[in-house]
């Protein structure tokens, strides 16, 4: 007997629930749109700087880590949801230590944003004048 997942239609099907799973995100949580409208901005930057490939890659990271803590946030909140439909103080705190994550990691992209654009933004400052 073969082992469906190992195969390539069973690849496809894993990339077409993962893709389904993105677009779940972008449907249900207006966090998410935030992440995707500074993401945009951040690659536009990125792209009018000519940032350096050391400094794409740190940008990549930050932008990698705040997704993938939205979406492992999104996953908790609907499982917390499933196990405890009713008001739970256990689920509140859950899905608030999950959203906590988030910032965090939102925050330290932030300030790695920061530290890369930083030089960037003085340097077009200093030629206005």
């Amino acid at each position: 007997m073969v082992n469906n997942s190992l195969t390539f239609n069973g690849r496809i099907r894993s990339f077409k629930f993962a893709f389904n799973g993105i677009r779940i995100m972008l449907c249900s949580q207006q966090n998410a749109w935030i992440h995707a409208f500074a993401t945009v901005i951040v690659l536009i930057f990125g792209i009018n700087f000519g940032l350096t490939k050391s400094e794409w890659c740190w940008i990549i990271l930050a932008a990698i880590s705040v997704w993938t803590s939205e979406a492992l946030n999104t996953a908790l909140e609907f499982l917390t949801d499933v196990a405890s439909p009713e008001f739970h103080p256990l689920a509140e705190k859950a899905k608030d230590v999950a959203a906590g994550a988030v910032l965090i990691t939102a925050i330290g992209s932030v300030l790695i944003g920061l530290l890369i654009f930083s030089p960037y933004l003085w340097e077009q400052i200093k030629n206005l004048k």
